[in-house]
């Protein structure tokens, strides 16, 4: 009987920014309008890199992949967060949650795989570059791209297949999505396992693309200060500050939220650093590479021009 008792669970409620009372409409409106510029920044990103040859580079195919993952990221998870503001107490089917906490899992562990594979094709044109086009083949870049989605994957079915074999006693969800621990803490028996399944793949996740990315960069400056001209140096460098830019936000926020102890775990603190990497890092890649990057400020220059034309 008690093992039925457990089953009972057939949905989840949000309980997202309830807290938040009657600014829930303030924050829809701010939310939908960072979401909008999110999905038009990364449209446009693809869209620019697909019809401009300039662009057609290992460098901005792995941008285009990492705009093209962001978005359907956003997709997973902000449509249903703007919902819930509306409409209150909206349930969301077991099904539902584990398909989302899949998709969200596969999309984040892809987005840092892909931020390495961006690094090493840096690494590459600065280290060797009398060999880059030889070392970043088409071949090698649609290997990298399916081994971030790989890993993604995996990653998404150990974690899915770990959380949703508990029992679950409580419905409610102290969050706007089905994100791990606000799920995991609705068990109605001991998670330790799991918690050391979270905090293994966490680490997995954010250690291994850092430490791949931190020696990609050593070796990087290391030939940067072999350049005769500071001119040159200056220059060469600039070719990965967008990037550098972008990986400091994503695994900083990355790191506090996943790898914090659970004892410094507050509920508004978790809604704040989650509208980071939902909402505003995902805006972050297109705005950095279209203010920051020549290539890209070019190429969207081209474009306006011939419509114009």
């Amino acid at each position: 009987m008690q093992r039925q008792n457990f089953t009972e669970v057939k949905e989840f409620i949000f309980l997202g920014f309830s807290s938040f009372g009657k600014h829930q409409i303030t924050l829809f409106v701010v939310f939908l309008t960072v979401y909008l510029f999110t999905l038009a920044g990364n449209v446009i990103i693809v869209t620019i890199i697909r019809i401009d040859h300039h662009l057609h580079t290992p460098m901005y195919f792995f941008l285009s992949m990492l705009a093209s993952s962001e978005t359907v990221y956003t997709l997973v998870i902000v449509p249903r967060m703007l919902s819930n503001l509306l409409f209150h107490n909206q349930p969301i089917s077991l099904a539902g949650c584990a398909t989302q906490m899949f998709f969200f899992v596969t999309l984040a562990t892809n987005n840092c795989f892909l931020l390495t594979a961006m690094g090493y094709d840096r690494y590459v044109a600065i280290c060797n570059p009398l060999r880059y086009t030889v070392i970043m083949s088409k071949g090698m870049c649609a290997r990298l791209v399916c081994g971030s989605f790989g890993t993604g994957l995996a990653m998404a079915v150990l974690h899915v297949t770990a959380m949703f074999n508990l029992p679950f006693c409580g419905t409610v969800v102290d969050h706007f999505f089905c994100d791990i621990y606000p799920v995991m803490k609705l068990s109605c028996i001991d998670t330790t396992i799991n918690e050391i399944i979270n905090y293994g793949v966490s680490s997995f996740v954010i250690f291994v693309p850092i430490g791949l990315i931190i020696i990609s960069y050593v070796l990087i400056i290391s030939s940067i200060f072999k350049i005769a001209s500071a001119e040159g140096r200056k220059k060469t460098f600039a070719t990965c500050t967008s990037h550098l830019t972008v990986v400091t936000v994503h695994y900083g926020c990355a790191s506090i939220a996943y790898l914090k102890p659970k004892s410094e775990s507050s509920i508004e603190k978790d809604l704040l650093l989650s509208v980071t990497y939902t909402i505003v890092t995902p805006l972050l890649n297109p705005v950095v590479y279209s203010l920051r990057n020549k290539e890209v400020k070019d190429a969207l220059s081209r474009a306006v021009g011939r419509n114009v034309s």
